[in-house]
């Protein structure tokens, strides 16, 4: 049965402006500067310069208000004359007509003295790009080289061959049409090992390993000894234990600490000394710039967060023209209402730019405040424990857009680049019942590990009971699962001769 009903709903919707603005504190200050220029790009009546007219295209109204059904307040015409009769441009051309313009008070002939800010572009080569070049130095039929190239092609940016040959061959076959067989492949994968860096196109760590052993003089007892290890007792090897392999390979004390010298000299991961070109993530800008300035700490954003963005001057004189004509020509009536639009786009867009340096700088001050004798002495131990709600209840933000700030932003000190994210922890209990932060834990667990001895290292049950005479209450598991977060591994894997 069909019926009608009425009913009240509590909705909350986020307008395009909130929206575009969570986007924009999301975006690291290494990107920010590629979004804007896809801002300008998409939008005509946005440009760079100076700010002189941006508050004639202020709205008087809250630009990130929405109207009373949640929805955005843009005017969208439906085509009728009376959309067309209706427009409404006073409050774009009205305002500061009697000021003079910038570019009016400037001097061809003296050029501003702004220092011009360029770029440094990183030029570097690829792994794969490095792999290539030495191709060219086999002397290869054209068949030959395209089933190298497949090869090297398949190596992972670490410098594995994780593929398995008979996967290769049906990749030439199937994408290159060309035939080969897993010996012919095989053949070309040995060649290719003997490119630089040593240990490529390995298909596991023993034989990456294996692949720099043979490079290094074979004459050498070191290098013999790693080889007869790696070859032999590699899962030995990995867990320590060396009284099975010194037994099995009849080797006394001297020789297995020679051996295992040569061995952790070696790469695991011979692809991971190139870098790969054109990755954001590869770059840490900071975001912010603390300094101690005799003990005051001084707090700035950087520069490439506060673009000098306006409203397009020629967009501004294209209404002016509209308002002084007859305003009779529907043509012109509908570019004046795609102008409006561009022009609120470009409203928003500054607005939400200036609203995203405003939450950087008010979200970074509170915890510069919160954190100060951390930011004065560098000390780990000095920090408080601090959540996000400590942070949103100061700025009076919500939690999830101070999670956005800190999860994504650095600041640069004197003592090194942090993400934002390092200053959050969770709290502990000591004797004495004071709350402390679970990074000081971390940091002082850290050290009693770094000044252990390595013959003997301290067990887990040992630490947590050093732990405990310092005063901090906390448990074996505990200390596990921070002593993991650290990446540290169990005592016996710390064991050295």
């Amino acid at each position: 049965m069909l019926k009608q009903t009425q009913q009240q709903k509590l909705l909350q919707k986020l307008s395009p402006q909130q929206i575009q603005l969570m986007k924009l504190l999301q975006v690291p200050t290494a990107v920010l500067e590629e979004r804007i220029k896809e801002e300008l790009e998409e939008n005509p009546a946005l440009e760079y310069g100076e700010d002189a007219h941006e508050d004639e295209f202020k709205d008087p109204q809250d630009e990130y208000s929405s109207s009373e059904d949640g929805e955005s307040d843009e005017f969208e015409p439906d085509g009728s004359e009376n959309e067309y009769d209706n427009i409404d441009i006073s409050e774009y051309v009205s305002e500061g007509d009697d000021d003079i313009a910038d570019y009016k008070l400037r001097d061809d002939n003296y050029p501003d003295q702004d220092e011009n800010k360029t770029i440094p572009v990183r030029v570097e080569t690829s792994f794969h790009e490095h792999l290539l070049e030495q191709l060219g130095m086999l002397e290869l039929d054209e068949r030959q080289n395209a089933i190298a190239e497949q090869i090297i092609g398949s190596i992972d940016d670490d410098g594995y061959l994780r593929r398995e040959v008979s996967a290769i061959v049906d990749d030439l076959s199937f994408s290159q049409n060309v035939s080969t067989d897993e010996e012919e492949i095989k053949d070309l994968i040995r060649k290719i090992q003997d490119f630089d860096p040593p240990g490529i196109c390995a298909t596991d760590l023993k034989e990456c390993l294996l692949l720099q052993l043979k490079r290094k003089p074979q004459d050498d007892e070191g290098v013999i000894g790693a080889y007869q290890i790696l070859e032999n007792y590699f899962d030995e090897f990995t867990k320590k234990h060396y009284e099975k392999i010194q037994k099995g390979l009849n080797m006394n004390d001297e020789t297995l600490k020679e051996a295992i010298s040569q061995i952790i000299r070696l790469t695991p991961k011979p692809g991971g000394n190139y870098a790969t070109l054109n990755k954001a993530e590869s770059y840490v800008v900071p975001d912010f710039f603390i300094l101690n300035n005799n003990g005051k700490l001084e707090l700035t954003l950087n520069s490439k967060n506060a673009p000098d963005l306006r409203i397009s001057e020629g967009y501004r004189d294209m209404l002016k023209e509209y308002d002084r004509g007859d305003k009779k020509d529907k043509r012109q009536k509908e570019a004046v209402l795609f102008i409006k639009q561009k022009i609120d786009a470009a409203k928003w867009f500054i607005d939400a730019i200036k609203q995203r340096q405003h939450t950087l700088l008010s979200t970074m001050e509170s915890i510069m405040g919160y954190q100060r004798e951390f930011f004065l002495t560098g000390d780990e131990t000095t920090m408080r424990p601090m959540i996000l709600k400590d942070i949103a209840d100061i700025t009076q933000l919500d939690i999830s857009t101070v999670s956005r700030v800190a999860n994504s932003k650095y600041v640069q000190t004197e003592f090194g680049t942090f993400k934002l994210k390092f200053f959050f922890s969770e709290s502990l209990s000591t004797d004495s019942g004071e709350e402390v932060s679970t990074r000081e834990v971390k940091k002082i667990l850290s050290d009693l590990i770094e000044g252990e001895n390595k013959r003997k290292p301290l067990s887990d049950e040992n630490l947590t009971k050093m732990l405990q005479d310092k005063g901090y209450n906390i448990a074996r598991r505990t200390v596990a699962k921070y002593r993991e977060q650290l990446n540290i591994p169990v005592a016996r894997l710390r064991k050295e001769l």
